[in-house]
């Protein structure tokens, strides 16, 4: 019988092995196809010459990483995406939580802020970027004519090297924070109302149960966020392209801008691979580096 009850066990092991190889084989073909062939692909052609139309290829082998680590509009592209990447977890997660606690504090009769507030991310960004564009345009632009009205000049936002970076940090802000208050309302459903009925029932204000209740379990939300948002950060490129194409000079210039003028405005694509690996290294860094500074305590 044991041995019966031991072979019954292993064919049942060698069913389910089976069935979640079945399930799983469509995934696993489209992702080698679309996610690990390009790679494996982006990588080989770095080590190439080659304008990506001609034929040829004359292989350099590390010669495009070694200008790459010399590059110094690279790695000025690096730094604004840190910048970025910095600016948007400390902006819009917090704007992000303050209105799902409104909206949550509210209830039904702020369903309508919910529409409202939710539409900036119902547009696709090459439309908010000629939207903004024209917005902030100097002669004629929004913030121009406000201006005007005070007495100033003309406010050339997005010309100016000094302002254009922070701008358009704003913008994609703007795009994109209301993604985190949606995040964060369905993360306030996952906290139990007993818990805020407990709360109220012993004295505790709305404030006191946010700061000593709600905000200590929304925390692995907000790691997650942060996650999500630094990822999303390290790989923009639609908007900021339409909105000023990484200039004035290199001010907005990121690594996906980047890597987009090298592989189809100059026609380096053995170049520009080598900086699409570039950025796939520095991300994938960043992002173990940030998971495991968020995720250690837990893990200890």
């Amino acid at each position: 019988m044991g041995g019966k009850e031991i072979s019954l066990e292993k064919l049942r092991q060698r069913d389910t092995r089976r069935v979640a190889a079945l399930f799983l084989a469509p995934v696993a073909i489209l992702m080698a196809i679309y996610v690990i062939y390009p790679i494996i692909d982006t990588f080989i052609t770095s080590t190439y010459q080659w304008n990506g139309i001609s034929a040829g290829k004359k292989f350099i082998g590390i010669g495009n990483w070694k200008t790459l680590l010399a590059d110094s509009s690279f790695w000025i592209a690096f730094r604004n995406n840190l910048v970025i990447m910095v600016l948007s977890i400390c902006i819009q997660i917090p704007i992000g939580l303050a209105l799902a606690t409104f909206l949550d504090f509210g209830g039904k009769k702020l369903t309508v802020f919910k529409v409202i507030w939710f539409i900036p991310l119902l547009m696709s960004s090459v439309a908010i970027g000629f939207l903004f564009t024209y917005a902030l345009a100097t002669n004629g632009g929004l913030v121009s004519t406000i201006s005007g009205w005070f007495g100033g000049g003309n406010v050339d936002l997005l010309g100016n090297p000094k302002t254009a970076l922070l701008t358009v940090i704003m913008v994609i802000c703007w795009q994109f924070t209301p993604f985190y208050m949606v995040y964060f309302m369905a993360a306030f459903t996952n906290i139990p109302y007993d818990v805020f009925e407990a709360a109220r029932i012993d004295g505790a204000t709305r404030g006191q149960y946010f700061w000593k209740i709600a905000f200590p379990l929304l925390v692995p939300s907000m790691k997650s966020a942060a996650i999500l948002s630094m990822v999303g950060s390290l790989k923009y490129f639609d908007l900021i392209y339409v909105m000023t194409g990484g200039g004035p000079g290199t001010s907005t210039e990121l690594m996906a801008t980047y890597m987009y003028k090298q592989s189809f405005s100059t026609f380096n694509m053995g170049y520009g691979s080598a900086v699409a690996g570039g950025m796939f290294i520095l991300i994938s860094m960043v992002s173990l580096i940030t998971m495991k500074l968020l995720n250690g305590k837990e893990e200890a």
